[in-house]
């Protein structure tokens, strides 16, 4: 009897583990939620996708803009913070001027005077930026509605997210169909996957406008992050923000960042392109071989312990400081002040359109526009 009992007391206590272990390794697994995020002003429903990794790192992503709301990363003692800028309410993205954490486009970056010439016609852009044209007009992909379709894939938790450009949106030319994947994968990286086709000739340059601040998203100043870019070459700007067409070297100035440098180091300077961008709001010429995926920047938090390195396909980088943070009221009640936060915008050059000697950013319709970007994070 004494034997039944113990054999049945051991027989129940491997039922339990073997019910936690089980409990345990579904939990563990890579997941996606789906829960509405509001409505627009004209009535369309934005909804808002929670993507978790096994690690317990989250991204939540609303089909409005394809925008990045939040993204939890663990420090070194294991503690999660959300390390993105941006509003808790569908609200606060409606009137917001910053671009947190959007996709961007048809054209990142500026295009000076609004104005490019394509086979022999000029076309006139919304301009929104002094007299320039900011990132794809006033109705960028940023202020619209995605469709959206989650799955869980081989590298992890994963959204696509689509949006059709029409011919003539923003004054560009060609029916665009554009396509952005967002993979948050087994090894701490947010990957995100660019693609898009035209009809008719077009020009197309996408990214990411993620804010980024290490120690916690409304935490205070980043200027104590120690940044590194692989960038041997940057391009000057005028007073527009447009790039003169000079290629200079970062060497013996204050956007050499090719060794960790702490953001903050040189940002006061008295040098003419800081004072032009109230700080650093500059494209970095990546050092690459052709368009493989590589190391682009490499960004350590002390006090969290967290770094985070940023791989990309695309030719340069946009460096911005957060100069124009103004006491912005974000997530949780936090207030975003200047330089409390930094962007790392993976793309082509700015003002490529009317500038012959850089990179192409023209899309032909028998063409594919395709990139990858992937912000990774560890600790140390």
């Amino acid at each position: 009897m004494k034997f039944s009992k113990i054999y049945f007391k051991l027989i129940s206590s491997f039922a339990l583990i073997l019910l936690f272990g089980t409990m345990v390794n579904i939990a563990a697994k890579p997941s996606i939620k789906k829960n509405p995020f509001g409505k627009t002003a004209d009535g369309k429903a934005a909804e808002i996708y929670t993507l978790t990794n096994s690690k317990g790192t989250e991204a939540k992503i609303t089909n409005y803009g394809a925008i990045v709301v939040s993204l939890r990363v663990a420090d070194r003692n294991g503690k999660f913070d959300d390390v993105v800028l941006g509003y808790d309410t569908l609200d606060g993205y409606l009137k917001d001027t910053a671009y947190f954490g959007g996709i961007v486009g048809r054209y990142a970056n500026r295009i000076a005077k609004g104005k490019f010439s394509l086979n022999g016609k000029e076309y006139t852009l919304v301009v929104n930026n002094g007299e320039n044209h900011l990132h794809g007009g006033t109705k960028n992909f940023e202020t619209m509605i995605w469709k959206a379709k989650s799955s869980i894939v081989k590298d992890g938790a994963s959204l696509e997210l689509n949006y059709f450009s029409k011919d003539g949106e923003e004054g560009y030319p060609g029916n665009l169909k554009v396509k952005v994947i967002y993979t948050l994968t087994e090894n701490n990286e947010l990957k995100i996957d660019y693609s898009a086709t035209t009809d008719k000739d077009t020009v197309i340059n996408l990214t990411n406008h993620s804010y980024f601040n290490l120690a916690g998203a409304g935490s205070g100043t980043i200027l104590n992050h120690l940044m590194q870019i692989n960038a041997d070459r940057f391009t000057p700007t005028d007073s527009g923000s447009i790039p003169t067409g000079e290629l200079r070297n970062v060497k013996s100035t204050p956007f050499d960042f090719s060794a960790p440098t702490a953001i903050g180091a040189r940002i006061e300077q008295a040098d003419e392109q800081l004072k032009l961008g109230s700080g650093y709001d500059h494209n970095y010429i990546l050092n690459k071989n052709g368009q493989l995926l590589t190391l682009a920047a490499k960004v350590y938090e002390q006090s969290s312990g967290r770094e985070m390195e940023v791989f990309t396909t695309e030719p340069a980088m946009q460096f911005y400081s957060g100069n124009f943070l103004n006491g912005i009221k974000g997530k949780n009640g936090k207030i975003y002040q200047k330089r409390d936060a930094f962007c790392l915008e993976t793309e082509h050059y700015p003002d490529s359109p009317n500038q012959p000697e850089f990179p192409t950013t023209v899309l032909k319709p028998n063409q594919k526009y395709s990139q990858t970007t992937i912000y990774k994070f560890t600790v140390r």
